[in-house]
């Protein structure tokens, strides 16, 4: 247990790290488009470059207890921010998009052992009364990460060049990595673990993760570029998510010495809601996070950064919650209590902001509703954590550290998965029922495009020609009304998805003493 100017050392670092690993998640959205042009790709092409990096961490975080434990867990986080830094290096430094794809995975294997081991490090950093603090502060990187993503990147894009977003990884990783190995020490239960040998190792359960979650998060990721279901390699990869899931778990219950020990989930009823509520979180913060940034700039036309910097002070108020938050669980709030009033808030976020969609609407209009979304999350992500973590020792700790790791990000794909094919095929729907409306044998409609015809005449159009501004001026109003009901329609459903889940919230065991959780988590 370290204590005073060593303990925050430690928390600056895996905080830090935490937040790179996040950061890169979301970072190269605003960033795609010039990497097109740069790199002479297409938009399927550049799809790679964020596919392969949540490919790569969906695979690695559940095995970081195992890998925590068979090389040393300071040496294993050493290697990964090592690994991240040399990797985001490449990145900025390829020449076509297939290096810079193959980069972004390598950096994704590295990135993914960054948050369930640097939410085991704080665990073993702080005393027992301490650990809601220590939690708190690995939220605030957990939450803040995807959110202020879009704002740097934006912020990057606009000013420098796409490489940049890359470059700046560089320096914090070099100092993680002098700071991990100064002040970083493994746990006694770690220093005399006996690694296991090669032929003990997992191997079958290793495949069979890659294949499952591997293809599952391909699906998700290319589902939508590709028409899902009518796409042949979409079906393969499906077919290969299933036998690999199902394979997977079959092994991991049956298996000696499993490298995921499923069996946790059985000793823990909280872990399991815990788990299922992760997914909860990780598609309400990933899905919002996706789904607002389209809206400002498609249809207000915000720049990628005036967007980021919109979103920033709701980042901040959920880093602001986690230390409050964290000292409410250390007094004994209990978090069934807390997680119920968190969905509640996002439900009414999610309903504000569906009331706010218009073609009106500023920046000042959506302050509000997304400092209440920081406020929900806030008070959603740290009970759900400790709750999930809550009197499990030891390995069963770590192992239960990066399986929840892993459902949340897979909730965060699939959220971005359902959103986007739900906004692509409403954007139909809704335009061919408008449509029926709009007729020339509709008073109205002949009405509409007359007086627009008069306008474009009067700024000097010949007759035809303004004819023919008049009915794409028609077009244009139909578009932008059709993209309005559908987004208010997304947040609306995003708002009933968190309601439905609330129920799940009775199944939770009281956890009297927060300061019990994990303390031998890998």
């Amino acid at each position: 247990m370290e204590t005073g100017f060593t303990k925050w050392i430690i928390v600056v670092t895996v905080v830090l790290c935490c937040l790179l690993e996040l950061i890169d998640t979301s970072i190269v959205n605003v960033a795609l488009t010039q990497m097109m042009g740069n790199l002479s790709a297409t938009q399927q092409e550049v799809s790679w470059v964020v596919a392969s990096y949540a490919i790569a961490n969906v695979i690695v975080i559940p095995m970081t207890g195992f890998l925590a434990e068979q090389f040393g867990r300071r040496n294993y986080y050493f290697a990964s921010v090592v690994i991240f830094t040399l990797a985001s290096m490449a990145c900025g430094q390829s020449t076509n998009i297939w290096e810079l794809v193959a980069f972004r995975f390598i950096q994704g294997i590295g990135g993914g052992a960054l948050m369930a081991t640097s939410q085991s490090i704080l665990i073993d950093t702080f005393p027992p009364k301490q650990l809601p603090l220590g939690q708190a502060l690995f939220g605030m990187g957990v939450i803040i990460g995807p959110t202020i993503g879009p704002t740097l990147g934006g912020y990057i894009v606009d000013n420098y060049d796409w490489p940049w977003i890359f470059y700046v990884n560089v320096p914090v990783g070099i100092l993680a990595s002098i700071f991990t190995l100064t002040f970083i020490r493994d746990p006694e239960r770690i220093k005399n673990a006996i690694p296991r040998p090669l032929r003990e190792i997992d191997w079958a359960g290793i495949f069979l993760l890659i294949l499952g979650v591997g293809s599952l998060q391909y699906v998700l990721e290319q589902g939508e570029t590709k028409d899902w279901f009518e796409d042949p390699l979409i079906n393969f990869f499906t077919a290969c998510s299933a036998v690999g899931i199902i394979g997977f778990i079959w092994r991991e219950l049956t298996a000696e010495k499993p490298i995921v020990d499923l069996r946790v989930l059985g000793k823990s009823r909280n872990l399991a809601v815990g788990a299922f509520l992760s997914f909860v979180l990780g598609f309400g913060l990933f899905a919002s996070i996706f789904i607002f940034p389209i809206f400002t700039q498609r249809i207000l036309g915000f720049t990628a950064a005036q967007t980021g910097f919109l979103l920033l002070p709701g980042a901040l108020a959920s880093g602001f919650m986690m230390p409050l938050i964290g000292r409410a669980l250390q007094a004994g709030i209990p978090q069934k209590y807390m997680i119920p009033v968190g969905f509640i808030i996002f439900f009414f976020f999610t309903f504000w902001m569906s009331g706010k969609i218009s073609p009106t609407a500023g920046e000042s209009d959506f302050f509000w509703p997304l400092m209440v979304r920081g406020v929900g999350l806030g008070l959603i992500f740290l009970p759900i954590t400790t709750m999930s973590l809550a009197g499990l020792q030891g390995k069963d700790a770590g192992q239960a550290a990066g399986i929840t790791g892993m459902i949340r990000q897979l909730g965060g794909s699939f959220g971005v998965a359902i959103v986007g094919t739900y906004l692509e095929r409403s954007l139909a729907q809704n335009r061919n029922s408008l449509s029926a409306n709009i007729s020339l044998y509709n008073g109205e409609t002949v009405q509409r495009i007359q007086a627009f015809t008069q306008n474009f005449m009067s700024k000097g159009f010949p007759l035809e020609q303004a004819r023919q501004q008049a009915y794409a001026a028609l077009q244009g109003i139909l578009m932008k009304q059709t993209s309005l009901i559908t987004y208010s329609q997304i947040f609306t459903a995003l708002g009933i998805f968190f309601l439905a889940c609330l129920p799940l919230i009775l199944l939770v065991k009281r956890v009297k003493v927060v300061g019990k959780i994990s303390m031998d988590a890998h």
